[in-house]
C-alpha cells in the first residue's frame, strides 16, 4: 500500500457542502464546492485542517480521509474520460 501524500484525499462535509484538498505534482489543491480549482500551500491546508478537527463537534462538520491506491489525481483523469 503506498503511503504518500498524493494517494489521500481530505473531505471536509457541512450540510450539502462539500470541499476536498489533494495533491498533485505541483502541490496541494482545493476544490470548492462549486468545482472551482485553487492552488494552496501546504500551511494554507494545515490552517483549515486543524480548526476543522478541533472544532468539527460544534459545527456539525465532518472530515474524512480517503486513501487511494494511485495518486488522487490520477483517479480524477480517468472519471473525466
Amino acid at each position: 500500500m503506498k503511503k504518500t501524500n498524493d494517494t489521500y484525499c481530505i473531505v471536509f462535509k457541512v450540510n450539502n457542502i462539500t470541499e476536498r484538498y489533494y495533491r498533485d505534482k505541483e502541490g496541494w489543491l482545493k476544490i470548492s464546492n462549486k468545482g472551482r480549482v485553487f492552488r494552496a500551500t501546504a500551511e494554507q491546508v494545515m490552517n483549515h485542517l486543524l480548526p476543522a478537527l478541533a472544532f468539527s463537534d460544534k459545527l456539525g462538520l465532518t472530515v474524512t480521509v480517503e486513501h487511494y491506491e494511485k495518486p488522487y489525481w490520477q483517479t480524477l483523469e480517468v472519471r473525466e474520460e
